[in-house]
């Protein structure tokens, strides 16, 4: 099954992860990995394919298997290594120590967008503008790129996006009489109309998720986190916070959310049953419903996302990843020289046909990309509607040089309004309390 993890809930060992990172932002630790002074021209890099050698690729992304296979045909002196070194926290947790240790450190590394900042300010990934990365500007959709900047630098380029929509089961809302909601305040009406025609039925799940909870922020303009250096302002109380919790603490209070954790044997049956109505989320979901829930072919479909001002076409991210150059690499001619080729080049096009969804334009532009046709959707063209989510989504969003931290005790402190009497808004302040609290001990100024 394709699944993309999300911005979600993390492991402990990402606690240990994000400190260490944070320390070495903060404490100087001088990566002697740091690009600071290296240039490579395009010759340089093309020189480096050509001449070949090896390279270790860290990731978990399933079509960079197709990617690299293309890759090594066309530099057939470029021997790839592609590693699985776990999903997500754990292997951010094994690239940590990898660079600690001095020793394995891969040459390419798969980061998600919301972790990159942290390894970006520890000096553990190379700044790209080296490679002349910034010619690229265009190349992607704005949140993406966006996404692999800090400060001046680039710190990798995009290889995916998580453009949000509304995944919806329209025999399931065709039955009781439900438009497909177009607002937020439609959303909850919905949610209403359909909890009481049905009381096992519900219009979603969430049993609280950081990453779920600031798309949500971020789709309703919040910006949340500051970031300038080690200079940090958090305030889970602007106004995008406001908008997100004036309707879902509604949902919370009416109990109209299903008690379900999203990728659980359980939320897969409910999917299947009809007992969870709807998903708010990335444009990499339909691999998993195809997968994941094979029963549901021609009742699901695809809508856009709901708006928090009717008639507003805003949007935000909801998961991605990007491929960086670690700092330590050896090789980094050749390592940008196959980013390029997978995340800019011809493996774009090879990872977007195996079922990848793209941040980059020409793919998202293209009339055969917009024009395919999903038969899990009925035939319903859904690239159209993840196309327009990616052009609209808000800017000028920024996560937290120790989001991995963050994210980690975000059930320990928002989570509690799921399960009690908290509200959603006090949730967040004790959200926003630990992570200035967490942020000062390792360094950082925190407002």
């Amino acid at each position: 099954m394709m699944k993309f993890p999300r911005r979600g809930l993390l492991a402990a060992a990402a606690v240990a992860t994000a400190a260490t990172l944070a320390l070495a932002a903060c404490g100087g630790s001088g990566d002697s990995g740091s690009s600071a002074g290296e240039s490579f021209s395009d010759a340089d890099v093309q020189s480096a394919l050509t001449k070949g050698g090896d390279l270790t690729v860290w990731a978990w992304e399933p079509t960079l298997k197709q990617a690299v296979a293309k890759f090594q045909q066309q530099y057939p002196n470029v021997k790839v290594n592609l590693v699985n070194a776990g999903t997500g926290n754990d292997q951010y947790t094994a690239l940590q120590n990898a660079i600690t240790a001095g020793n394995g450190v891969p040459d390419v590394a798969q980061i998600e967008y919301y972790a990159l900042p942290q390894f970006a300010l520890a000096k553990s990934v190379t700044d790209l503008t080296a490679f002349k990365a910034g010619d690229l500007d265009g190349t992607f959709t704005p949140g993406p790129w966006a996404s692999v900047h800090s400060g001046k630098g680039i710190y990798a380029l995009p290889m995916d996006s998580g453009p949000m929509a509304l995944f919806y089961n329209k025999e399931l809302l065709d039955k009781h009489g439900i438009a497909v909601p177009t607002t937020w305040d439609e959303f909850l009406t919905a949610a209403r109309k359909l909890h009481a025609a049905d009381p096992k039925a519900y219009i979603t799940n969430d049993t609280g998720d950081a990453g779920f909870a600031t798309s949500m922020m971020w789709q309703a303009g919040g910006k949340p986190y500051q970031v300038d250096g080690t200079n940090v302002k958090i305030d889970l109380a602007d106004q995008g916070a406001t908008t997100f919790t004036k309707v879902w603490q509604q949902m919370i209070d009416e109990k109209l959310l299903a008690p379900i954790t999203s990728w659980s044997d359980q939320w897969y049956q409910g999917l299947a049953n009809g007992t969870i109505a709807t998903l708010a989320t990335g444009a990499w979901m339909p691999a998993n419903l195809v997968s994941g829930v094979p029963g549901g072919a021609g009742k699901w479909q695809v809508a856009p996302l709901p708006q928090w001002q009717a008639g507003a076409t805003a949007s935000a991210e909801n998961g991605g990843s990007s491929l960086a150059v670690p700092s330590a690499s050896k090789n980094k001619a050749l390592a940008y020289g196959f980013v390029k080729y997978v995340n800019a080049g011809d493996g774009v096009q090879v990872r977007v046909d195996n079922g990848n969804f793209p941040s980059t334009t020409a793919q998202l532009q293209s009339q055969a990309f917009l024009d395919t046709e999903f038969p899990y959707f009925g035939g319903q063209k859904a690239n159209q509607i993840f196309a327009d989510s990616a052009k609209n989504v808000v800017s000028g969003w920024s996560y937290l040089p120790f989001q991995v931290y963050a994210n980690s005790v975000f059930n320990d402190t928002v989570g509690k309004a799921y399960v009690s009497g908290t509200k959603l808004q006090d949730g967040l302040k004790a959200w926003q309390d630990a992570s200035v609290k967490y942020g000062t001990e390792q360094g950082f100024t925190v407002k």
